[in-house]
C-alpha cells in the first residue's frame, strides 16, 4: 500500500494505492511549517487521516508546501513515523509535486499558481533550475493571495470603482481594523487573502477585474517563466486553483508574450497518482 499527499496553504489531498489498482482518498487541513505548528500536523493526522486510513502502509510519498528545507522535512518525517512506523517515508517541496505531476518524465517548466505561486525547471527527472519564491509578502506575482492583497489594498484607499467598491463592501463587510488584524496579526494570512480571489473571478468581467488578473499574470511570466533559459522553445504547465479557473485568461497572457501553456490542473494529486503507479511493484 502506498500514501501519497499533497499540502497546500488550504487543504492536504491524501491517495492509498494498492497492488490491485483501487485508489482510496482522504482530506485534510493544509499545512505549511513555517506559519503553523507541528502539533497541529500532528493533531490532524491523528485525529482526522488515521481513522480513514488503517491499513499497513509500506510507502509514504509526503509533497507539501513550506518542504524545501531540512529542518521542515524532518518536522514531517517524525510526526508520519508515529503513526506508521514501517513505512518508507519521502518528503519533498510541493513544487517537485507540480512537475512530476504535469510533466511526468518529460522537460519542462512547472508553475504553481494557487494561493501561493512558484515555478521551476525540470528536466524530466529533477528540478534543475528554480526561481526564488519570496511568499505573499515580496512575490507570489499572479497568485490567490496577490490578488487578494492588491484589492484589498484598493478597497481600503477607496481606489476600486464605486459599483464594484459596493458589491465589495456588501460581500465582506470587514472594517479596516479586522482587515488588519486578519493579516498582520492572525495565523494564514496569505489564505486569507487568497479568499478574495473568488469575488474576483466572479467579476472577471468588470474592467478592473480583468486588468487585474491580467497584469498579475503579466508579472508572473516576466519574473518568473521568462527567467528560464529558452522558455520559449519548452511547454509551460500550470496547477493551481487560480491558473485552473482563470485558465482562459491565463492563456491569453501567455500566447500575448508567446510562451506555450499546455497542461493546467486544478491540483496535482491525480498526476502523482499516476506517477506513483510504478512504485507498487
Amino acid at each position: 500500500m502506498i500514501l501519497i499527499a499533497d499540502s497546500g496553504a488550504s487543504k492536504t489531498d491524501w491517495r492509498i494505492l494498492d497492488g490491485k489498482g483501487n485508489i482510496e482518498q482522504a482530506q485534510t487541513i493544509g499545512f505549511n511549517p513555517y506559519y503553523q505548528p507541528i502539533e497541529q500536523f500532528d493533531q490532524e493526522v491523528r485525529e482526522v487521516l488515521v481513522p480513514q486510513v488503517k491499513q499497513p502502509i509500506e510507502k509514504i510519498f509526503y509533497y507539501g508546501t513550506g518542504c524545501s528545507s531540512d529542518k521542515n522535512r524532518k518536522l514531517i518525517r517524525n510526526v508520519l513515523e508515529v503513526f506508521y512506523p514501517e513505512a518508507h517515508i519521502e518528503i519533498w517541496h510541493d513544487l517537485l509535486a507540480a512537475a512530476r505531476a504535469l510533466c511526468g518524465e518529460e522537460e519542462g517548466i512547472a508553475c504553481i499558481l494557487g494561493t501561493g505561486a512558484n515555478s521551476c525547471y525540470y528536466d524530466g527527472t529533477r528540478i534543475a533550475d528554480n526561481v526564488t519564491s519570496l511568499g505573499y509578502v515580496l512575490g507570489d506575482e499572479g497568485s490567490g493571495a496577490y490578488l487578494g492583497k492588491k484589492i484589498v489594498a484598493d478597497y481600503l484607499r477607496r481606489d476600486l470603482p464605486e459599483k464594484l467598491w459596493d458589491q465589495f463592501k456588501k460581500r465582506f463587510p470587514f472594517d479596516r481594523e479586522e482587515i488588519l488584524d486578519k493579516v498582520y496579526t492572525q495565523e494564514m494570512p496569505s489564505r486569507f487573502l487568497g479568499s478574495f480571489s473568488h469575488f474576483i473571478f466572479q467579476h472577471i468581467k468588470e474592467p478592473y477585474c480583468y486588468k487585474l488578473v491580467y497584469d498579475s499574470f503579466a508579472e508572473f511570466f516576466e519574473k518568473n517563466v521568462m527567467k528560464y533559459n529558452g522558455y520559449k522553445n519548452l511547454k509551460v504547465h500550470f496547477t493551481g486553483s487560480v491558473a485552473f479557473y482563470f485558465s482562459d485568461l491565463l492563456r491569453q497572457v501567455a500566447n500575448d508574450k508567446g510562451i506555450t501553456v499546455k497542461n493546467i490542473l486544478e491540483n496535482p494529486i491525480a498526476g502523482l497518482t499516476l506517477y506513483h503507479q510504478k512504485d507498487l511493484n
